[in-house]
C-alpha cells in the first residue's frame, strides 16, 4: 500500500497496486486536484500538477493508441 500526500491539501490518499510502477493520472479525494503521478518500485517518484485539459489530452491519446492497437491490417 502506498501513501501520496497531497501538495496542495495535505490529504493523505492510499493506493495499492498490482505492479510495483505506475505512470499516470491522479486525483486528489479531498480538494480533487489532479497530479501525473510516478512510481517506481512502490515509491512514489514524482508528482506534478495536472490540469484537466492535459488530461483530457491525455485519455484520447490513450484512447488512439487503444483503437489503433486492436486494429488489424491487410498482410500481416
Amino acid at each position: 500500500m502506498i501513501t501520496i500526500n497531497c501538495p496542495k491539501c495535505g490529504a493523505d490518499s492510499r493506493l495499492s497496486l498490482i505492479q510495483s510502477s505506475y505512470h499516470g493520472p491522479h486525483k486528489c479525494w479531498k480538494c480533487r486536484a489532479l497530479y501525473t503521478i510516478k512510481i517506481e518500485h512502490n515509491q512514489v517518484i514524482s508528482l506534478e500538477p495536472l490540469s484537466q485539459e492535459e488530461l483530457d489530452k491525455q485519455r484520447q491519446i490513450e484512447e488512439l493508441k487503444s483503437k489503433f492497437g486492436r486494429q488489424q491490417f491487410p498482410n500481416d
